[in-house]
């Protein structure tokens, strides 16, 4: 007896390997994996993949395998898709990246990042320099060249993108160098979440101008500037009531 053909379940399509969303999507996971593999060669082919989201995934990949270079951060940062600059910046700048921390290239080319078109790169490029200066002064090491401090403070006071100013600020905040406080004081006057930013970025500073500054602050239409400013006033008196009882002498029966 032939066998009704209908009755027989039809074998799954197979995937179209011309359809090039699923060839991209399989590349983007190729490189991921090869990053928990520790697999350096097949991410460092897929770093010039035709696609950009397979790029930044590549790059990652690298700084994860632990194989990342200052030449491949260069090459990121030249791409000509903003999402492979953002991922540049951000592997630049993470704590474990396999880059030494004071290598003068990561300065230029983070500075360079700063001055970037594509706002949403500004703005990640800026918080990966306060983070990554910010650690190199933790640690006891000077300010690189170029000063990534005023590349900062142009982006605090003249960019026109408000997200670029509040990272900037923020930035500046991280890496606590004396020459951004009077940059740090003019952003309290920039429109609300850049107020925000800057008037925590005024913690690691202390003096008159300071105090005065967040004592405007409290006075903000913004409720949140306002919060941070009283955070802040309330532990510079905690300080000094602290510093206070440091002096008094316990055997003074006053």
């Amino acid at each position: 007896m032939t066998a009704d053909p209908s009755s027989n379940p039809e074998p799954p399509t197979p995937p179209d390997d011309g359809d090039p969303d699923a060839s991209r999507t399989a590349r983007r996971r190729e490189a991921a994996l090869a990053g928990h593999r520790g697999d350096e060669a097949a991410a460092r082919d897929l770093l010039a993949d035709p696609d950009a989201g397979v790029r930044a995934t590549a790059l990652r990949a690298l700084a994860r395998a632990g194989a990342l270079t200052v030449a491949d951060v260069a090459g990121a940062w030249a791409d000509v898709d903003a999402s492979v600059r953002r991922a540049a910046a951000e592997v630049a700048a993470a704590p474990d990246a396999p880059i030494e921390p004071t290598d003068p290239d990561v300065a230029r080319l983070l500075v360079t990042l700063l001055d970037d078109p594509e706002p949403s790169v500004v703005e990640v490029a800026a918080w990966a320099t306060g983070e990554w200066v910010g650690r190199l002064v933790e640690q006891g090491h000077d300010l690189p060249e170029p000063d990534p401090v005023a590349a900062l403070a142009r982006v605090t006071l003249d960019h026109p993108d408000a997200l670029c100013r509040e990272a900037a600020v923020a930035a500046l905040g991280a890496i606590g160098d004396d020459a951004a406080l009077p940059t740090i004081l003019a952003a309290t006057t920039d429109k609300a979440t850049v107020r925000r930013r800057a008037v925590i970025a005024l913690a690691p500073f202390d003096g008159d101008e300071v105090t005065a500054a967040l004592e405007r602050a409290v006075t903000d239409r913004d409720w949140q500037v306002r919060q941070a400013a009283e955070d802040l006033l309330a532990a510079a008196a905690d300080d000094l009531d602290d510093d206070d009882s440091d002096d008094e002498d316990p055997d003074d029966p006053r």
